[in-house]
């Protein structure tokens, strides 16, 4: 049973703590983590997927096994070739659909001709009887301007990606507008067994607020629910980290981390640490802050943190 007053990391470290492979970790955390957006939100059309409700808890021993010997699910996911997140997530769920007899194809391009390339069925599965297209965004944004009196459709713009190249509302608009329309051309048709009854996307992720944030998400279609984190600059980390964290590799963002008690950082060694990063690179790190259980350290909060000049970069990036 879930508890409405833990933080997502407590609720998952209570609900989960005998797992111990990170990648069967991250598997659990995609199917159990809540979606990103409100489904039922008018704004989406029905466009928005859900996993079925306590998927995670409905094939436990399953998923036990599997963190038992990980060696085929290992084997399957092949990380070392993943350069991209999405990708690893795409490949951790497409494990767990076939598991479930539901997969009829993950990654099925569409080409016209010999070189030229539509588009790609991230999910074809097959749901009773019925064939569906599901894309799968795992994405984590920062709330980059938070001003309750800018109440509009394009707020949600507002979310940036930190390396300022993408935003949760421009996203959304090429899931809907573009990727989701995939089946609708004659060279996917040629390539579906049968017609499409849905195309949905399957929304997951963090969004990172400033600490004491106000703005109402609901008109944005953004779920209660979401998995939540903070975004500070260098000098404001000791509020936030408090005496032990980690930066966490984006290859590890999916699911609340475990680390050996070797990995956990002293709070002035991660200020340096992520000092000497900021002197090199502009690009934020995401960083979470740990407590000790027994032999391992336990994420309690995360967020990103950003140089100096990356809010008012932000800004510009919106306004531009």
């Amino acid at each position: 049973m879930r508890s409405a007053s833990l933080t997502h990391q407590a609720d998952f470290q209570e609900r989960w703590a005998c797992l111990r492979n990170p990648h069967v970790r991250a598997l659990v955390w995609l199917l159990d983590a809540p979606d990103v957006l409100d489904a039922d939100a008018p704004r989406w059309h029905g466009k928005i997927a859900r996993l079925p409700v306590n998927a995670a808890d409905n094939c436990r021993d399953w998923l036990l096994q599997l963190d038992a010997d990980p060696t085929a699910f290992e084997a399957y996911l092949d990380v070392k070739r993943f350069t991209r997140l999405g990708r690893y997530a795409e490949r951790l769920l497409a494990w767990y659909f076939k598991h479930q007899g539901q997969l009829v194809a993950h990654g099925l391009p569409v080409r016209s001709g010999k070189e030229e390339t539509i588009g790609e069925f991230d999910f074809l599965l097959k749901f009773n009887q019925a064939l569906v297209h599901w894309e799968l965004a795992t994405k984590f944004y920062l709330l980059a301007v938070d001003d309750p009196a800018l109440a509009s459709v394009q707020q949600a713009d507002y979310f940036v990606g930190p390396n300022l190249a993408d935003t949760l509302g421009r996203k959304m608009r090429k899931i809907l507008d573009r990727q989701l329309a995939l089946g609708e051309h004659p060279a996917a048709q040629a390539l579906l067994p049968e017609p499409l009854s849905a195309a949905q996307a399957l929304v997951k992720g963090w969004l990172f607020h400033r600490r004491g944030s106000q703005l109402d998400l609901a008109q944005l279609g953004i779920s209660e629910h979401h998995c939540q984190g903070w975004w500070c600059t260098l000098n404001e980390l000791e509020a936030h980290v408090g005496s032990v964290g980690a930066v966490m590799p984006r290859i590890t963002w999916l699911a609340p981390a475990r680390l050996p008690l070797n990995e956990g950082i002293e709070l002035p060694l991660l200020t340096n640490q992520l000092r000497q990063h900021f002197e090199q690179d502009s690009m934020p790190l995401m960083v979470a802050a740990l407590r000790r259980d027994g032999d391992v350290w336990l994420e309690t909060e995360r967020g990103f943190v950003v140089p100096d000049a990356w809010p008012q970069q932000a800004v510009e990036k919106i306004s531009g």
